[in-house]
């Protein structure tokens, strides 16, 4: 399920289930008389951003206008886990509650079920004056905002489960989805026009940043160019191969060192990378953190990558980013506000790809459409831009 829910079986069920819901919660509208949010009755905001990392990223933009508005209020950030990390040191957060949502994770059993009872019991217990839900989710809306029975439910109807909410935001159109976030805040009363994000590292987690390269020959006060290969869903990803020829290239040409990062799960994935490499790299995928990352970013040259967390992250760290993309769609998640270059092909069907199964004649052909001089390209290009 995603912003605009694409799927068709998805949208037939959503739209029944919705015509259904609103039938049976009518009668309960016709005795609630909503009033305007009064920013001085509001004590305690949960905002709700469960899923995925790169989402959540995108969420950020949200907490300024936030704090803006309801200056006095706590602000309490449900999210995933490993997302929990990224949001560590915010000035705008008082609070992060931290669960990985079984209807986006993989969690099954007794130990799913209680660990949901868990988070559930800690949203009722506050009882929030407003609960902004961030991805217009059914799922979201219903088993935490709505069965956390909270005051104020604020958010879009577009993935179901409007008649749940107290406050629909309106869709107006497809946009990017730092805009989309940023459009709550609108709706509320106020956003700031300039964005702001930022990972908020402390200066010992920068100078553990400089170690790290250091330990690993690189020198974090000189260039460097940084790749990852990896992207959470398999269609994302432009063949490795390519990653490898158009690393090798681009260390050639700058003359300067390349570090492959990436997830835990993704080191079999810069393996194959290193392996069809001519020159040598510096490996740190699944030896850093998501903060890690973010301070080797903020040192790099320039990052490649997929549609992927990581290319918001270089985003809100202002890096200059090359951005391959395939089924998704650039114009909803591509570099939001860093120098950047999308290489993508277009192909009629990215329209209505759910990214999940790949329904085109010939497979993953979007993607394999990119040659390794259309990315290097790119590089150089955005390198002139950025350096003159």
């Amino acid at each position: 399920m995603n912003y605009k829910v694409i799927n068709r079986k998805k949208k037939v069920a959503l739209a029944a289930g919705d015509f259904v819901g609103s039938l049976l919660w009518a009668p309960v509208g016709l005795f609630r008389r909503q009033r305007p949010v009064v920013p001085d009755e509001v004590r305690d905001i949960l905002l709700i951003r469960t899923a995925y990392i790169g989402d959540v990223v995108m969420t950020i933009p949200l907490l300024k206008p936030l704090r803006r508005l309801y200056p006095r209020a706590k602000i309490t950030f449900l999210t995933n886990r490993p997302s929990g990390e990224l949001l560590r040191n915010h000035p705008a957060i008082d609070r992060v509650i931290t669960y990985d949502a079984f209807w986006f994770y993989e969690r099954t059993g007794r130990t799913a079920f209680s660990e949901y009872l868990n988070v559930l019991e800690a949203v009722r217990k506050t009882r929030y004056d407003l609960v902004v839900e961030a991805r217009g989710d059914i799922r979201d809306i219903f088993l935490l905002a709505f069965l956390g029975r909270n005051k104020r439910r604020v958010g879009y109807g577009i993935g179901g489960g409007r008649y749940l909410l107290t406050d629909i935001v309106p869709f107006t159109s497809v946009k990017h989805r730092v805009e989309y976030h940023r459009d709550i805040a609108r709706f509320l009363g106020t956003c700031d026009e300039d964005v702001a994000w930022d990972c908020h590292l402390s200066a010992a987690e920068e100078n553990r940043a400089d170690d790290i390269l250091k330990e690993n020959g690189v020198d974090p006060h000189k260039q460097f160019i940084t790749m990852q290969p990896g992207a959470r869903k398999p269609l994302k990803r432009w063949p490795v191969e390519r990653f490898a020829a158009a690393a090798d290239a681009l260390t050639r040409h700058y003359g300067v060192p390349l570090v492959i990062t990436g997830s835990a799960g993704e080191r079999a994935l810069a393996g194959h990378m290193v392996a069809a490499m001519q020159t040598k790299p510096v490996v740190l995928a699944g030896k850093i953190s998501l903060r890690q990352l973010a301070a080797v970013l903020r040192r790099s040259l320039f990052f490649v990558c997929n549609d992927s967390a990581p290319l918001h992250i270089a985003s809100m760290m202002k890096t200059p980013t090359v951005a391959v993309f395939g089924p998704s769609k650039s114009r909803e998640t591509g570099p939001y506000g860093n120098p950047h270059r999308v290489v993508e092909r277009d192909f009629p069907c990215r329209v209505t790809c759910d990214e999940d199964v790949c329904c085109f004649h010939s497979h993953h052909a979007c993607m394999k459409a990119i040659g390794t001089e259309d990315v290097v390209a790119a590089a150089g290009s955005l390198y002139k831009d950025s350096h003159g």
